[in-house]
């Protein structure tokens, strides 16, 4: 690699003053505008780039921000990443993104491999009560900018970005409501998973509201930490076995809905003449899927930008007086996409 010293020998300039204009320094501007372009073109020339490491050494500084994701497989976590790629670009800092695979011992060791690296900040996408804001906390006290996407925060100096999943949830179940159902089975997200009892919530307010009956042979709740196809599927073919006096399913999310969808067509029932299904999170797939999904729709792109905008600007202020950064808390409204896989009964 090609240092400063070696590019100071085939310029002629001396080594601080090569340092003062390729760190772009404040004492370099008053080195001449036409100097500092010639040791810029000789620098490009030569394929001269900084040694980022020996800078992180003297300025005790990582530039590096720690993105954890529960299952990076997960739809859900490509489009949340997605945004936080696109917004960080361009920034000084570098993303380094941490799998924990949906397990907590894997969570814990990640966690503390992160405050020895000396990262300067971690955006952690949640899903489950694999990601326990306790140690998340540990970071936050070292004044270490930390936001959880997906979930909202209720410790002091971890921010947050969610989605209003009671609001999601409740439209959800009046479209199906609205085009007639009523007898509507419902798949359940696992218990560990924070948005579970949200939505549950949104679903319960409104079938109080309009005095529609929750039927508990309707109502399968999944086990595994984490939703999928699979789960959806097989929770599916339990509600069959209980009952299939049912027009509708709201399912927990999309790739719940996908499982369920297959369920019932292996079953012989069509989607959606015979039964009405309901999504959420509104996945890249959802659009494409036979039939299309309707499903609950906001933006997971969208939550990766203002998680990043979090950070950027938390970032400005970090470690600047040695307390806990005050937390943001920031919250999407969802809006219902209608498809093809509802309709009237």
């Amino acid at each position: 690699m090609l240092t400063i010293r070696e590019l100071a020998k085939q310029s002629g300039f001396s080594p601080t003053t090569i340092s003062l204009v390729l760190n772009d320094s404040p004492a370099g501007q008053h080195i001449p505008e036409k100097t500092r372009q010639k040791i810029r073109d000789l620098a490009a020339k030569l394929g001269y780039h900084p040694n980022q490491f020996a800078r992180s050494l003297r300025s005790s500084r990582s530039y590096a921000l720690a993105v954890m994701v529960p299952d990076i497989s997960d739809p859900y976590c490509a489009q949340v990443l997605l945004g936080i790629n696109k917004s960080l670009f361009g920034s000084k800092y570098l993303p380094v993104l941490v799998d924990i695979q949906n397990n907590r011992a894997r969570f814990r060791h990640y966690a503390r491999t992160l405050l020895e690296r000396r990262v300067e900040g971690v955006i952690a996408v949640a899903n489950s009560l694999q990601l326990q804001t306790e140690i998340l906390g540990t970071l936050a006290k070292r004044g270490i900018p930390v936001i959880v996407i997906g979930r909202e925060s209720t410790h002091q100096g971890i921010s947050s970005v969610s989605v209003d999943n009671e609001t999601g949830a409740r439209i959800a179940l009046e479209h199906l409501y609205e085009k007639g159902h009523r007898r509507i089975a419902f798949i359940r997200g696992p218990r560990k998973v924070v948005d579970s009892a949200r939505r549950w919530r949104g679903i319960s307010d409104f079938a109080k509201s309009s005095a529609l009956p929750l039927d508990k042979k309707l109502i399968v709740e999944m086990k595994d930490a984490a939703s999928s196809s699979e789960e959806g599927f097989e929770a599916m073919k339990k509600l069959l076995r209980q009952t299939r006096g049912f027009t509708a399913v709201v399912a927990f999310d999309d790739m719940t809905a996908f499982g369920a969808i297959r369920a019932l067509t292996q079953a012989g029932i069509k989607v959606p003449e015979d039964c009405s299904v309901v999504g959420f999170d509104d996945v890249a797939a959802a659009a494409y899927y036979n039939p299309p999904l309707t499903t609950v729709s906001h933006s997971m792109e969208k939550l990766g930008n203002l998680g990043v905008s979090i950070f950027l600007e938390a970032a400005q202020k970090a470690g600047k007086d040695g307390r806990i950064l005050k937390a943001t808390q920031r919250k999407l409204e969802p809006l219902l996409v209608v498809r093809k896989s509802t309709s009237t009964v």
